[in-house]
């Protein structure tokens, strides 16, 4: 159930994240959770994670960044963030028993997550942009990107905490001070992120279907996507046009163009109204 969350002290979001209290709360014994780091300044945590997944690092591991310099948005975007102002980190996943034609839910499912947890957490009322934004009415409160090597999945978040809307990065950014819930703290919002994801992906990756697990009707009730008219710049440099009517097995959305819908697996997506 979601909660308004006690009074806290407005310096609680930069206070520094403790990764030995993290672990004691989340890397327990049968938790999906098995390493959670915190560093102080790195380039990019879905860099240091895929190095590490690459390596042969287990399922489990987190990486939590108090500032990030050279972070990657998709597309290669930059992104970057002053010291306590935002929650950066990335996570590692092996769905070994989930088909490569469904993989494409993971940033779908790290929005529900986060979305859930900020709803939970702060009383924010975050929602979802297809595929990997999370909003809160058309500001952008977050961005998600996850990358894929070999059966590793790296899923990176980047989430503003702090900041007025002249200080956000873009006109069209957000955070959670701008909507009231200055004093909200990080690590408290990064356990529950980190267990609504937990809580998902085992319901997922145990049925290997989106809507046996709940995930897909879940996502249908938080993306605000679904049945705006839209424009979609595709990778190929064309522009889709039409209504978005859902979202397909596969996390692809579903447009309706007028000749039937067309399943969009990547592109950007615009609100038209």
């Amino acid at each position: 159930m979601e909660h308004m969350p006690a009074p806290r002290s407005p310096a609680a979001s930069r206070q520094p994240l403790d990764p030995g209290s993290l672990n004691e709360k989340l890397a327990v014994p049968g938790a999906l959770w098995t390493d959670i780091r915190v560093v102080a300044t790195t380039g990019s945590t879905n860099a240091d994670v895929m190095a590490l997944a690459r390596a042969g690092a287990p399922e489990g591991l987190v990486i939590i960044a108090e500032t990030q310099t050279a972070g990657r948005g998709r597309q290669g975007r930059s992104w970057h963030s002053e010291p306590g102002a935002a929650l950066m980190f990335s996570l590692l996943v092996r769905p070994e028993a989930v088909a490569q034609t469904a993989i494409g839910w993971l940033p779908l499912l790290a929005g529900i997550a986060t979305a859930t947890a900020v709803r939970t957490v702060t009383g924010v009322r975050a929602c979802l942009k297809w595929p990997n934004d999370v909003l809160v009415e058309d500001g952008k409160l977050a961005g998600i990107l996850a990358e894929l090597s070999g059966g590793a999945v790296v899923v990176g978040i980047g989430l503003n905490m702090l900041g007025r809307p002249e200080s956000l990065p873009v006109p069209t950014a957000t955070s959670l001070e701008s909507q009231g819930a200055k004093a909200a703290d990080r690590a408290e919002l990064l356990a529950e992120i980190l267990r609504q994801f937990e809580h998902w992906y085992r319901r997922w990756a145990q049925s290997d279907d989106a809507d046996a697990s709940g995930l897909r009707p879940r996502y249908l009730r938080l993306c605000r996507t679904i049945g705006k008219q839209v424009n979609v710049a595709l990778p190929n440099g064309r522009t889709l046009s039409g209504v978005a009517t859902g979202v397909d097995l596969a996390g692809h959305l579903l447009v309706e163009s007028g000749t039937g819908p067309v399943p969009v697996s990547a592109g950007d997506v615009i609100h038209v109204r």
